[in-house]
């Protein structure tokens, strides 16, 4: 059977079950175990003919929730904090890696355009930065430490100030997925044309690489999930576009959904850049060798667990979803 009249056969029977996750409430166990068994007879099929299809994806992701609304015990709702980063959330996310690499692809291009906006034009850092920043770091560059500005401060104060400051970011760049995805592309376009601006503004002073190893030990996870959060704006604002078989009105409310999930994901990374910032960027005397370190980690932290792990558990329910010989 070709994949059209397969889905095409099924499609409202998954619509159906989905739907019926959605308010599992008001369905019995039996019920529910009804319907997995069919979706899975259909997930096994797909399995068979049609490998690395979007057909296979779905019933994948699908049988994951039937399977969790249905085998969830006492246990397992103490350790549901746990059960939603270390499988529940990087299972869901494996759908939406695609709209991940659009997000970082809008954040690069800016980027790319506010490091050669600030190579052109030396008035351009001012007017992304502002005057009083620029003019304290030539200060600071001036007197042999260009990141004294990270040393201004409490540390608590800044810990503090910064994570919320950054989820407020985050927030924002999630709600203006309301208005499409043209609202949370904006936010992370702006904030990809500050982040070059920026760090050319180091380049052009000649103190590239010593400023750079002290920002990116914070920026590492914080620019990291910003992206994400932009993900899940995106998420949201194409759910209004692109509705697919739903009505616009359930897709936005599913995309909503999805998008809060993926936004709440970062909250985490936002606290320990915040942490990061506070406590350890201030220390502009560590080894270069020992800064760089602690970059590669935070970004190998935030690729594996967005990236390579979502796949990697993928891969391993599929396996244990297969029917027996």
């Amino acid at each position: 059977m070709r994949e059209a009249a397969f889905v095409k056969q099924n499609k409202e029977k998954w619509i159906a079950f989905e739907k019926a996750l959605d308010r599992s409430a008001s369905l019995s166990s039996d019920q529910l175990a009804d319907s997995y068994i069919q979706l899975t007879n259909d997930l096994a099929y797909a399995q068979t003919y049609y490998r690395d299809s979007k057909t296979l994806e779905y019933l994948n992701s699908l049988a994951s929730q039937a399977h969790q609304k249905i085998y969830r015990n006492r246990k397992e709702r103490k350790n549901r904090l746990l059960g939603f980063w270390l499988e529940e959330f990087p299972l869901f996310f494996r759908q939406y890696q695609p709209t991940l690499g659009v997000a970082f692809l809008i954040f690069a291009v800016a980027m790319a355009i506010g490091s050669l906006s600030a190579l052109n034009d030396s008035s351009f850092v001012r007017l992304i930065l502002g005057d009083s920043y620029v003019n304290t770091t030539l200060e600071n560059i001036a007197n042999g430490d260009p990141t004294a500005i990270y040393k201004s401060g409490g540390k608590l104060g800044t810990f503090l100030g910064i994570t919320i400051h950054n989820i407020r970011v985050a927030i924002i760049a999630y709600a203006l997925g309301v208005i499409t995805s043209l609202g949370t592309a904006y936010i992370l376009f702006s904030n990809g044309v500050m982040v070059g601006a920026f760090i050319t503004f180091f380049y052009s002073q000649g103190v590239f690489l010593e400023a750079n190893k002290q920002i990116w030990l914070h920026g590492s996870f914080e620019i990291s999930v910003i992206i994400v959060a932009g993900c899940a704006g995106l998420i949201m604002g194409n759910s209004i576009l692109f509705p697919g078989t739903y009505s616009r009105r359930i897709s936005f409310m599913r995309g909503a959904k999805d998008g809060m999930k993926v936004l709440v994901s970062t909250l985490p990374f936002f606290v320990v850049a915040g942490f990061i910032e506070g406590f350890i960027t201030r220390y502009s005397e560590m080894p270069t060798a020992l800064a760089l370190l602690i970059i590669f980690l935070c970004f190998s932290i935030v690729i594996f667990y967005y990236i390579i792990y979502p796949r990697i558990l993928y891969r391993i329910h599929e396996r244990k979803s297969l029917p027996p010989l």
